[in-house]
């Protein structure tokens, strides 16, 4: 795999800051140094440090792991060619988004959404190395647009865990300390209609820790959610139920009160004896294993084989139940999802009334 030039490097806004064997992926942003027309100082050198923490921050680690793997895909599609992924050439990567587009044996073809995420992870790859990717330049529009027309389907949707589905789940949790944890994990998953990384970001307070996504308080009518989220900083409320073994409040209240929580992570790991909670904050993997474990021991959707019920569910699923189920105007679902558009929120609506509106009788027809 060729080498990049030293003086590439110097005039490269970003740089390579970790090499994996001959893939050479970057697992994270990093500025370069000073300039080298500026003589070096300590006041300059920690500033530099501090903008390598921002870059750092810029993106989230599960989008830094995602692109990097775009880009060890790329570089090692290029190398079984006798190609080179340096410099950037559109009429290549045309070349490398049709083959991704084309079934191969036992390897099924990738949907258009993938396809553009590989795209930009390629971008980004490219960035980093101090080039740039046209993905406007029409060996790849052309061939994007044409996979586009030929093979853009409706996303696929996971099912929506519903109030009765969630009920069923939460019987299969054991009442210990690791059962207490997960049944908060779910309602207040589900009640405040939140991602799963967003879950597990969660701390107790305001600047516990200094990854910290988000923080809670908790109040007699509820629980007051800040939420740092894809489109920014935003409050859900979280209101106490009318049935005490389903409140969301009430379950996150045991699980602090009985693994004595009162700092940091919201949501932490178990000990192995299940005694006692550690200070380790839970990962959002957990969350989407969860959910798919209660779905296979509540028996949802009988009707399927077991591989393809738990297919089904994923994290997302708890989102889409909220949607699918408060029967309260459009706009205050809208709100507790943090989504810009109706449109989006309608997406998770999976049995919203879609003839409510009858525009064909209000034509006059």
């Amino acid at each position: 795999m060729a080498q990049i030039p030293p003086e590439t490097l110097r005039k490269a806004p970003w740089k390579p800051v970790l090499e994996t064997g001959e893939e050479d992926v970057p697992t994270a942003l990093a500025p370069p140094a000073l300039p080298p027309h500026i003589a070096s100082s300590g006041t300059l050198d920690r500033l530099a440090e501090t903008a390598r923490d921002y870059a750092r921050a810029a993106v989230s680690e599960n989008t830094l792991r995602a692109y990097a793997g775009d880009w060890a895909r790329f570089a090692r599609w290029c190398r079984l060619r006798g190609a080179d992924p340096l410099p950037p050439s559109a009429e290549l990567v045309g070349l490398y988004i049709a083959d991704l587009a084309s079934p191969r044996g036992r390897f099924p073809a990738l949907s258009v959404s993938s396809i553009e995420r590989h795209l930009s992870g390629l971008a980004w790859g490219y960035a980093q190395r101090g080039a740039r990717l046209d993905r406007g330049d029409r060996h790849i529009a052309s061939v994007l647009a044409g996979i586009r027309r030929r093979h853009a389907r409706p996303p696929a949707q996971k099912e929506a865990i519903l109030p009765e589905d969630l009920r069923d789940m939460l019987a299969t949790l054991p009442h210990d300390l690791r059962g207490l944890r997960d049944r908060a994990i779910l309602l207040v998953g589900f009640a405040g209609g939140l991602r799963r990384s967003e879950i597990v970001s969660l701390d107790l307070g305001r600047d516990d820790t200094p990854d910290s996504g988000g923080w809670v308080e908790i109040l007699d009518e509820g629980v007051l959610i800040r939420l740092r989220g894809k489109t920014g900083w935003r409050e859900v409320e979280v209101a106490r139920g009318a049935n005490e073994q389903t409140c969301p409040v009430t379950a996150l209240t045991r699980w602090l009160h009985y693994a004595r929580i009162d700092f940091g992570p919201l949501f932490v790991a178990v000990s192995r004896n299940g005694l006692q909670a550690t200070p380790d904050r839970l990962s959002d993997k957990h969350v989407a294993r969860l959910v798919k474990t209660c779905v296979r021991e509540a028996g949802l959707r009988p009707d399927l084989p077991e591989a393809d019920r738990v297919r089904l569910f994923s994290g997302h699923s708890l989102r889409a139940g909220l949607a699918s189920s408060a029967e309260v105007d459009e706009r205050f679902v809208q709100k507790q999802l943090g989504h810009a558009s109706a449109e989006m929120t309608r997406r998770y609506q999976r049995r919203r009334d879609r003839f409510r509106v009858n525009l064909t009788k209000a034509a006059g027809l």
